[in-house]
């Protein structure tokens, strides 16, 4: 009732936070096409890219968290915006000292930290300014996926074809990490519900819903394939279908920007499912396709297929990413949200991971023979999914929808009303 309040009071509200989610989204991942950058501008060995890809992940997931109960508690706004203020200073940070690998781990272990700290609180705060959960859930993946997708393409852009490649193509996200700043700094409030007061006595960390047997068995398997699918995408496949010579930021920005277009063209339709867990299924599917895709890719080191391989991976992020906060919101108590989205966004980044894993699988298989590991794992963790949606179907006698849940803290599990 108090979040339906606050967006007759101000319909617009969700718009403010969407863009400063989009900022977010621009800053976390201008950075990808900048390894390739920095590894031929800065002579950086493969460890020390890994270790500017791995730095970021190290701080954002603290980030998702802590900032995510914090918000729970004390409201989204007194947590969020301090760390939207600061996410232009982890960029300027990149701009001002470009040569120096240690500032830019130091910029990218802040970008980290405020990511995590906002993606979890934003997006709960998007739902209790919106009048609809379903809707919620839209505008949250499609204002993340947009700045996913755009900002590393004109990083990509002005890297390859602007002047001074390791300054001009952060310059963007300093604009708009300036704007989004001023921008949320008078947005209201979502649900005041608790928020201030003592911890009741029955609260546990993790969250109730991730305490469920629900949450692991359906929502956390597929939970890594929302950002594994895109790390395959605009950093595995780049790599492998071009050779030292011919890599460029170019082809990563176009990869990128084939993924990230399939990922928001296909969110309204995984909107739209009556069953949450199908549009989990069919992400893992189109996952699974993705990666046998590029199997042939990487064998034959053809860009056309890499570029396909990107498109499916693309509708894998989207189906997955939807389907996942669906479930996350639907299954949070309304004083858990931003908690529960953030163990979710924890999950899901655990998925950049998967450049280490195909090369841990590489060292054992080959180039080739990794891709094939990962579609017959993906494709096993597809059919377990759809497996637990049929057997949920069963018990229930219906899909699940985006319907409001009424809670038993005594046993950890949740009823649809």
């Amino acid at each position: 009732m108090v979040s339906a309040m606050v967006s007759r009071r101000s319909p617009h509200a969700w718009l403010r936070i969407a863009f400063a989610m989009f900022a977010f989204g621009w800053g976390a991942n201008q950075f990808s096409p900048m390894l390739i950058v920095y590894r031929h501008e800065l002579r950086l060995t493969v460890g020390e890219v890994a270790g500017l890809f791995l730095v970021y992940a190290l701080t954002l997931i603290p980030g998702l968290l802590i900032g995510g109960p914090a918000s729970d508690r004390f409201g989204r706004r007194p947590v969020v915006w301090p760390f939207v203020a600061l996410s232009p200073l982890a960029t300027l940070l990149l701009v001002l000292e470009p040569r120096s690998l240690a500032m830019i781990a130091v910029g990218r272990a802040l970008a980290g930290l405020c990511s995590g700290v906002v993606f979890g609180s934003a997006t709960a705060w998007v739902q209790e300014v919106s009048a609809d959960e379903g809707l919620s859930v839209r505008r949250s993946a499609l204002a993340l996926t947009c700045g996913f997708g755009l900002g590393p393409v004109v990083a990509a852009v002005l890297a390859e074809w602007a002047g001074d490649p390791l300054v001009v193509p952060y310059l963007p996200h300093l604009v708009i990490g300036i704007a989004a700043a001023a921008l949320l700094a008078g947005t209201p409030e979502g649900s005041a519900e608790r928020r201030g007061s003592p911890q009741p006595p029955g609260r546990r960390w993790p969250p109730a819903a991730v305490r469920t047997r629900r949450f692991w068995l359906a929502v956390a398997p597929g939970s890594p394939l929302v950002f594994g699918s895109v790390a395959l995408a605009i950093v595995v496949l780049p790599e492998e279908v071009t050779s030292a010579r011919t890599l460029s930021a170019g082809f990563a920005g176009l990869m990128t920007a084939l993924s990230f277009a399939a990922g928001v063209a296909v969110q309204p339709f995984a909107r739209r499912l009556p069953d949450m867990l199908a549009g989990a299924v069919a992400g893992l599917v189109c996952a699974a396709a993705g990666a046998a895709v590029g199997i042939a890719a990487v064998a034959s080191a053809d860009r056309v297929l890499a570029g396909v391989a990107a498109l499916l991976l693309g509708l894998a992020y989207g189906l997955c990413l939807v389907s996942g906060l669906r479930q996350a919101e639907h299954m949070a108590g309304p004083d858990e949200r931003g908690a529960v989205i953030a163990c979710y966004y924890a999950l899901a980044y655990l998925g950049f991971a998967t450049p280490y894993l195909v090369d841990g699988l590489g060292a054992l298989a080959g180039k080739t023979g990794a891709f094939v590991a990962l579609t017959v794992i993906i494709a096993a963790l597809a059919l377990w999914t759809a497996g637990y949606a049929a057997r949920l179907r069963r018990s229930s006698g219906r899909p699940e929808g985006d319907t409001p849940v009424r809670w038993s803290r005594r046993n950890c599990d949740f009823v649809s009303r």
